[in-house]
């Protein structure tokens, strides 16, 4: 018999914090954001559980009075996670992820949601938070996967699925449209060592795993992956800049008719080469449909090739790509820091024994072998 996905590790604790206790602290503090005599009234919604997991989302409604007249509003809070709750990221910028979803909202047509309200101090629920409004719509789940079957996307008809792989690459070229990127989010360029753009992203990545080594130990595949990346980084004069959302997965999309209706999670975004984002969610969807067959689904296939999303994207973008080899491994990079947290936080939580090998967490492992193999590193 096949292990079930809960037993390897597929649902996750996100916190240990009574969400319920922050309510009245959070109304408190709207008091102070509103007009005079707004009487702000907060009601907690449910939680959002499967997708996600580096920062706490809170479903809420705002009631509050303009003039005399009743305003409600459906929003989303965003906290970033105590330090005792094993957080994805060892530094939150909410800050950075406030301006940017606010600036790709003037400067373009991406659809984000509109950001309503920022505490970066951390003084009101013990973290910062943003508050954003909230968006109808569907989100492609990552726990259990999408791949999995039993949920609107993988139910979908091969049409509705080529609307949703089609609109997703359109999304991505919109955001890569963006003008003048390098300079309108220059506060988005890793503060890492590096002579190149392409490098300090590099660095950031590296002291992302470093932070996840020190709690979990660290992993030789990861830092073959490192090396090869390190020795191979493309040299500037082939990579143009734009803004890069950062975790481009169909999970951080939220879809009305088969089409992005909001585009979510600016956690990672950064400014470098158009080929991250192309090559993040290609790479992404490989991994979840390998995950599905391991555990004996058929997965999606023909979902999200990487030659129809280039192609795709050549279209929309007018744009032909570079290699994504390096790209890929970089996603690859990612994906696994991704993985040690997860399966540190279940450690930390309880859910789970500490394996002798904590490359059992990397659930990607047997794809970057076979890529690192047909490397030769």
């Amino acid at each position: 018999m096949s292990p079930s996905p809960d037993d390897q590790g597929m649902r996750l604790q996100r916190s240990s914090r009574d969400t319920a206790a922050l309510i009245p602290r959070l109304t408190a503090w709207l008091a102070t954001q509103l007009p005079d005599d707004a009487n702000p009234e907060l009601a907690l919604g449910s939680g959002i559980d499967s997708n996600g997991m580096s920062a706490e989302t809170l479903t809420l409604t705002l009631r509050w009075q303009d003039a005399g007249a009743e305003q409600v509003d459906d929003l989303i809070a965003r906290v970033v996670p105590a330090p005792g709750d094993f957080p994805v990221y060892e530094h939150y910028n909410l800050r950075e992820q406030f301006d940017v979803m606010r600036i790709v909202a003037q400067a373009s047509d991406v659809r984000v949601p509109l950001v309503r309200f920022l505490e970066p101090t951390g003084e009101v629920l013990g973290t910062p938070f943003l508050l954003m409004d909230r968006v109808d719509g569907l989100v492609p789940p990552d726990v259990m996967p999408y791949t999995f079957g039993d949920n609107w996307l993988f139910d979908a008809d091969p049409e509705q699925q080529r609307s949703v792989q089609e609109s997703t690459v359109e999304a991505l070229a919109k955001i890569h449209a963006i003008p003048d990127a390098a300079t309108t989010f220059a506060f988005l360029d890793p503060a890492h060592p590096g002579d190149s753009l392409l490098e300090r992203n590099l660095n950031r990545a590296r002291a992302w795993y470093e932070f996840a080594a020190r709690d979990i130990g660290p992993s030789p595949l990861v830092e073959r992956i490192l090396k090869w990346l390190t020795d191979n980084i493309p040299e500037p004069s082939t990579y143009e800049t734009v803004l890069s959302w950062g975790d481009a997965r169909l999970g951080n999309l939220m879809y009305r008719d088969f089409a992005p209706v909001a585009v979510l999670d600016w956690e990672m975004a950064t400014i470098g080469p158009r080929e991250l984002d192309v090559a993040w969610i290609t790479f992404g969807h490989r991994v979840f449909h390998a995950i599905a067959e391991n555990f004996g689904f058929p997965g999606m296939p023909d979902f999200m090739r990487v030659e129809d999303v280039r192609a795709s994207y050549a279209r929309h973008a007018g744009v032909e790509l570079a290699d994504l080899t390096w790209y890929t491994m970089f996603a690859a990079l990612n994906y696994a820091v991704v993985f040690l947290r997860a399966g540190g936080r279940q450690i930390h939580f309880g859910e789970m024994e500490r394996p002798e090998d904590i490359e059992v967490l990397l659930h990607h492992r047997a794809i970057v072998e076979e890529l690192l193999t047909e490397l030769g590193a």
